[in-house]
């Protein structure tokens, strides 16, 4: 069987400028990163203007299983199969990270005849962003540092310093450091450590951020560190927010790419979807729908972390407003939430897909609380036997009064998804969905958590340790009090335990501690162990990836 990478270059690619001149987009506004992938100039993206008739699809899943949902690939197949049927659409993707790459997760390129292409530049290094963010990041830590060792005019104790370093690379052994060792010419030792590139608050404010000026505000928001009184210190404060967004300027310019089938994909930012909001940036979706009739994007994990934030965070700050709401789910995933094991996903199981089907239910009552009937899109895989299917489907129109798409567009690209496209572009057309927040902003920050904990995990309660309790006082008496909240934890179930498989209930979510991202404009709760530094699995990827004959070989 073909891999991934083997059919991405078996079609061969359009000129960029010819992608480009499909949403109008002249020559003159492109800046060439080789002849398959250009950013867009920021003078043209910010005279842009939304139509009136664009349309925003959002694309989330159940939540996520080592057996795989397809989320990428079926956002990227839905917006060739709009294009397919005469619809005027692009698609908006986060950008891949380094670390899952060479790491256990692979490439964020889609997969089949559903990718986004160049497929190995895409992931490796693409045009640089991901490295500017780093710099960026990484400057504010040089600088705070340089402060401290001539003078501290600003009193910064050392001891509560919060802004850490960046890696775009999985590595377990940055997580914990002791930095500014070998004497006085070092500075002055300290505990450190490092997050990977995307954890960091500069990507989140990358991707929220409206311009290049509103950027460099929010970048001189970021709270670095206290005094001995507990006074925030900030970017602004150091006088470097100015340096950072220098550093980023270039990369703020969305990124113009391609599908296999030629649609065009805008590929831009790509924070974690736990830790932030986990979607590309605000200029791209903008962009997007200033270029096309409908724009087809995705949140990460499942819809509980990622279309919550997505809704509750990226649309209230950026004021965006979806027309439609895909749910993706495959029969493999929900036979693993219903309890089987990994190696067994090939056996026919139709008992454990009515089991597991509680996860795929909670999702969509969830959905429909927002305000949202999402279309229930099945993402086919070969070993699926119709019996499996023909269950997925009773239950769907049982138990949810809704139709379930199957969809092959891993194996047949555009024309396997032609279904869904029709149905999504006809729900769209209707505007008679609306979004509905779960809170407003003045509700108080814990009564926040509990609504999420309540509304969208099914929780009893929320219980917030000691240190969470003092910072929720804290945020409560400050000018963040009417901020959004962003709750880091486990994507795999809806309760704090990652093995809680399907609709657990009636469970607890402990909170650990807040954490004010002030230029990014929510707050994080921390529950459970959420990693802002991931580490290699026993065999990472990175030992199968080489040069055969100057062709990258294993990445997928």
């Amino acid at each position: 069987m073909p891999t991934d990478l083997d059919i991405a270059r078996q079609k061969p690619m359009r000129p960029i400028a010819d992608v480009a001149a499909d949403l109008g987009i002249p020559d003159e506004a492109l800046h060439p990163y080789g002849r398959h992938i250009a950013k867009l100039d920021a003078g043209f993206v910010g005279g842009l203007s939304p139509r009136p008739q664009a349309k925003l699809i959002l694309v989330t899943a159940i939540s996520p299983t080592p057996a795989g949902e397809g989320k990428t690939t079926t956002t990227i197949g839905l917006g060739d199969g709009l294009n397919r049927i005469g619809r005027r659409a692009v698609i908006c993707l986060r950008e891949p990270s380094l670390g899952p790459c060479f790491g256990q997760k692979g490439g964020a390129t889609g997969g089949g005849r559903a990718q986004v292409v160049p497929m190995e530049k895409i992931n490796l290094h693409f045009t640089g962003d991901f490295h500017a963010i780093t710099s960026a990041h990484n400057l504010l830590s040089a600088m705070l540092d340089n402060h401290v060792y001539w003078g501290n005019q600003l009193g910064i104790d050392l001891r509560r310093v919060t802004w850490r370093r960046a890696v775009d690379m999985n590595d377990r052994a940055l997580r914990a450091v002791v930095s500014s060792l070998g004497g006085a010419p070092n500075g002055f030792p300290r505990e450190d450590g490092f997050d990977i590139t995307v954890a960091s608050e500069v990507m989140a404010i990358f991707c929220l951020a409206d311009d290049l000026a509103d950027l460099e505000r929010r970048l001189g928001r970021i709270i670095v560190a206290a005094t001995r009184d507990g006074h925030p210190v900030t970017a602004g404060d150091l006088g470097v927010a100015g340096a950072m967004a220098v550093l980023l300027k270039d990369a703020l310019q969305p990124n113009l790419a391609q599908t296999i089938e030629g649609s065009p994909a805008l590929i831009h930012g790509g924070p974690f979807a736990n830790i932030a909001h986990g979607c590309n940036s605000v200029v791209a979706t903008r962009a997007g729908l200033a270029l096309a009739d409908y724009v087809v994007t995705e949140a990460g994990f499942g819809a509980d972390l990622g279309a919550e934030k997505f809704f509750n965070i990226k649309c209230r700050s950026a004021g965006l407003q979806p027309a439609a709401v895909v749910i993706v789910a495959t029969v493999r995933a929900l036979k693993m939430h219903g309890g089987v094991a990994k190696d067994r996903l090939d056996v026919d199981n139709t008992a454990a897909v009515e089991s597991g089907f509680v996860n795929l239910e909670r999702h969509v009552e969830n959905l429909r609380a927002f305000g949202f009937d999402p279309l229930i899109a099945i993402n086919h895989f070969q070993g699926d036997s119709e019996a499996e299917h023909a269950t997925l489907e009773r239950l769907c129109g049982e138990r949810l009064n809704a139709n379930a798409i199957t969809c092959r567009h891993w194996a047949e690209g555009s024309a396997g998804i032609e279904d869904l496209a029709r149905a999504v572009a006809a729900r769209a057309d209707t505007g008679g969905e609306r979004l509905r927040p779960s809170y407003p902003d003045n509700m108080p920050l814990v009564e926040k958590l509990r609504t999420i904990a309540r509304s969208i995990y099914r929780a009893r309660d929320v219980a917030l340790s000691p240190t969470a309790t003092k910072q929720a006082r804290a945020l409560e008496g400050s000018d963040h009090r009417g901020l959004p909240v962003c709750v880091a934890k486990t994507p795999y179930s809806f309760a704090a335990d990652p093995v809680a498989l399907g609709a657990p209930s009636d469970h607890l979510i402990p909170i650990e501690n807040l954490n004010l991202m002030a230029g990014a404009g929510f707050i994080v709760a921390r529950s459970g162990d959420v990693r802002t530094m991931p580490g290699l699995p026993r065999h990472p990827a990175a030992l199968d990836i080489r040069m055969v004959d100057s062709v990258v070989e294993g990445l997928f």
